[in-house]
């Protein structure tokens, strides 16, 4: 609902607006109208005219600059009072300032020394008012009575002002809070996100270095023996294509998780591969001509699905670094061995092996994301790896992956 529709509303909300713009502004208005009724009053009072009147405006003052000096306008009014006191000031219209002062003191958010001085100046005003000028008129009872009975004003501005106080720090404290929150949820957000892409990097690394080499080595072989031996030309072709489809079979799965509202075609994405599949992926690597032994150690059965992800991932890596580093003629073996409470991975070859710095700083000019992959997979699952150079020559990649009861 807009305002523009009532003239008088959108005024006064213009006028509220520039008040509580100029809050110092305000205090100075009624500063003045507090002068004037302490000015007025202050000349039939005992006492002197001029102590009287340069003591209201003083506290007059006080009220004027209140939100500006808290602390400072309390020291002002407590030697005020004590000058009152001394110089025989009767209690004027003026002292009003005295309950401003202690409730600004008790609202904001500074020293206690501060607050506490102010419930004490406040607590202590109406006896020493009533001890320096008495009421001769009253009882000794009476006049302890009403002393009492005008403590209370001072004692209530000091609670309203201190709850208020309170209740802003706690709104402080839920905003802070809040803003905590949420800035802790971005961070997770990011974390995620972070992973997510490094999950998927990790499995496009995998398909295509693994897939792709495949390939060339196939398409090398069949243009080697093409015009020789055209029926291993056509195997080795044959093997291209199979591989081809199953490359993209995989992508589209990776596809599918980057895209949402596709759950219809999920049929076409094939399922994340487990241990059962390591010895198809050996077999393909056999038909690519590279020798494999192959081991299955301790008693198979089933493990979490990260854990078989991470094993053939692992396997595969390793198989595709031993074609692609370990020159002519290399062979390669893999152990898979079940312990109580892990799995054991150990894939070897005898041939060059891979430079130092893929396994040791981690790849330069883009070499090496393969072990980088491996670590980070095996460190998701809480596991262990080893990679590095055989005595005797090729290389070795050991992993340990602790094994949790399959959900």
């Amino acid at each position: 609902m807009h305002l523009s529709g009532f003239p008088t509303l959108g005024y006064v909300q213009r006028l509220y607006d520039f008040l509580r713009r100029h809050p110092t502004g305000v205090d100075t208005f009624w500063a003045v109208m507090l002068f004037g009724l302490a000015a007025v009053t202050t000349s039939g009072m005992p006492g002197s005219y001029t102590a009287a009147v340069v003591i209201a405006l003083l506290l007059c003052l006080v009220v004027a600059l209140r939100r500006r000096a808290p602390e400072r306008m309390l020291l002002l009014t407590v030697a005020l009072g004590l000058a009152q006191l001394l110089l025989d000031v009767g209690v004027n219209p003026a002292d009003f300032a005295m309950l401003v002062i202690i409730y600004t003191v008790a609202a904001h958010d500074g020293p206690r020394w501060a607050s506490r001085l102010a419930l004490a100046g406040g607590v202590a005003a109406s006896p020493l008012a009533a001890l320096r000028w008495p009421m001769t008129d009253m009882s000794l009872f009476g006049q302890v009575a009403f002393a009492v009975v005008m403590t209370v004003p001072f004692v209530l501005a000091w609670v309203l002002g201190d709850s208020l106080r309170t209740r802003r720090a706690y709104l402080a404290q839920l905003e802070e809070r809040a803003a905590r929150l949420e800035r802790e949820r971005e961070a997770q957000a990011k974390v995620a996100v972070a992973a997510e892409r490094a999950r998927i990097a990790r499995e496009l690394h995998d398909v295509v270095a693994h897939n792709v080499s495949v390939m060339v080595v196939q398409a090398d072989g069949a243009a080697y023996v093409l015009d020789a031996a055209p029926d291993q030309a056509r195997q080795a072709l044959e093997t291209i294509s199979s591989t081809g489809r199953q490359a993209l079979a995989e992508m589209r799965r990776l596809l599918g998780i980057l895209r949402t509202g596709e759950h219809e075609e999920a049929g076409e994405y094939v399922p994340q591969p487990d241990v059962q599949q390591i010895e198809d992926l050996v077999e393909q690597v056999r038909s690519s001509g590279m020798p494999v032994d192959f081991r299955i150690e301790g008693a198979p059965r089933p493990l979490p699905s990260g854990v078989e992800l991470t094993a053939y991932r692992i396997v595969q890596e390793a198989l595709t670094n031993t074609r692609k580093h370990g020159g002519p003629d290399v062979g390669a073996s893999v152990r898979l061995t079940y312990f109580d409470d892990g799995l054991g991975l150990l894939v070897e070859d005898d041939g060059r092996g891979a430079p130092q710095d893929m396994y040791e700083d981690g790849g330069a000019d883009g070499r090496g994301h393969g072990l980088i992959g491996m670590r980070e997979r095996v460190g998701m699952v809480g596991g262990t790896l080893d990679a590095g150079p055989r005595p005797g020559g090729g290389f070795r990649i050991s992993a340990l992956l602790p094994l949790k009861p399959a959900q």
